[in-house]
């Protein structure tokens, strides 16, 4: 059953997934206002350090706030805008790393098709300590399947429609990416679609994350991957500045 998000969940989530950044974050703030008193610091060096701190800091919750709060990317405007057949005999898959939030919305907007839910999660290859907490806290959509990234269980050209929402960055290394995304490809029917939603490593989300930007990937790379797992069709649409829409096929 479908949960209705708190205010701020999108805020929350970070500030619980990620705490280990922000307890270093405010610890090394302290020492740094700390150190006034030790070191006789150019008062203009001393601010620019703290601002940039205080930037770091508070500038990815505010972002995150719009993005996962205030965007409407919850409510699944976008996807309803795409227009996509929903119907008895229609087949669609939601692919997540452990963490999720949106196979109940998918199964709202979509009542008719069915969905099948899997978790391509490996505690060995994906050790990002953020997505490690978020599965433990995460909704269980019935029938959610373990799978591997290399492998998806079902038949050849036998899905309508792939959703890969904010979960794919999680495969880190490139060849496995690629040979994920050939999965996608061997089930999707000629016809169908894989619909990826994910931050982009470039300017918006670098002032948005500064260094944490480079948790995503580039458009480039993305495209690179789809190209190399045989897909010939790459549209991108902004969701906002820090999260695009992908429609592979």
């Amino acid at each position: 059953m479908e949960i209705k998000r708190r205010n701020f969940q999108g805020v929350l989530n970070i500030l619980s997934f990620n705490r280990h950044f922000y307890v270093f974050g405010f610890i090394a703030l302290v020492l740094i206002i700390g150190s006034k008193f030790i070191y006789n610091w150019s008062n203009a060096v001393y601010w620019l350090v703290i601002l940039a701190f205080i930037y770091g800091l508070t500038m990815p919750l505010l972002v995150s706030a719009y993005v996962y709060d205030f965007s409407g990317y919850y409510d699944f405007e976008w996807l309803k805008k795409m227009k996509i057949e929903d119907t008895k005999n229609k087949f669609n898959l939601n692919i997540n790393a452990g963490f999720d939030e949106t196979s109940y919305i998918i199964e709202r907007i979509l009542p008719l098709s069915n969905l099948q839910v899997y978790d391509f999660y490996n505690a060995k290859q994906h050790t990002e300590p953020a997505i490690i907490r978020a599965r433990k806290v995460s909704l269980v959509y019935p029938n959610t399947q373990q799978i591997n990234s290399n492998l998806i269980p079902l038949n050849d050209n036998s899905v309508d429609n792939i959703f890969l929402l904010s979960a794919i960055h999680e495969i880190r290394k490139h060849d496995e990416k690629v040979q994920f995304l050939k999965e996608c490809r061997r089930v999707c029917k000629p016809n169908g679609n894989v619909i990826m939603v994910e931050h982009l490593r470039d300017f918006p989300n670098f002032v948005a994350f500064t260094i944490g930007f480079t948790h995503f990937f580039s458009s480039t790379t993305w495209i690179k991957a789809f190209e190399e797992a045989g897909f010939t069709s790459f549209k991108e649409k902004k969701l906002t500045p820090f999260m695009s829409i992908f429609n592979c096929n």
